[in-house]
């Protein structure tokens, strides 16, 4: 018969194994299993683009102008946001951070790469009196970019 305390430590194990692999930082179990879950998502939306990239490659006809990868992630005061295109074009940058200005989000920390394809990476951060959630600088965001003057 397991004891209690070999329960809780295969559970402790395993949740630092869940962790480790979805590159969580979280301490407590309801933190880790959230991460992992957001982990997942993103998952399969990098496989559902993967998918759709093969099929394009497969048969070009079938596919139109591809649609941007945008993630938002909640952080304690704030977001995270991820853009990803297969493709950049002049004025995106300025658009999405226009986008940003209209929603109320100070841009705390950025990176992004307009070479070839275009990668955004941004923490935002709310203004003291604005409520957003994470869908509404999706949306705003994905809305930036089709009205971007490159596009």
């Amino acid at each position: 018969m397991v004891s209690r305390e070999q329960k809780r430590a295969s559970l402790h194990e395993k949740l630092q194994i869940l962790r480790t692999l979805t590159h969580s930082h979280a301490v407590n179990k309801m933190s880790i299993i959230s991460d992992a879950s957001t982990y997942i998502k993103d998952l399969k939306q990098k496989i559902a683009a993967l998918n759709k990239e093969l099929a394009c490659e497969q048969n070009p006809n079938i596919c139109e102008e591809p649609s941007p990868l945008v993630r938002v992630q909640v952080l304690e005061k704030g977001f995270l946001i991820n853009v990803l295109m297969d493709k950049s074009s002049p004025g995106l940058l300025a658009s999405i951070l226009e986008a940003f200005d209209e929603l109320g989000l100070t841009v705390i920390q950025a990176r992004a790469s307009c070479s070839s394809s275009f990668r955004l990476e941004a923490v935002g951060g709310e203004e003291a009196d604005g409520v957003i959630d994470a869908h509404a600088v999706e949306l705003a965001v994905i809305q930036a970019i089709k009205r971007s003057p490159g596009k």
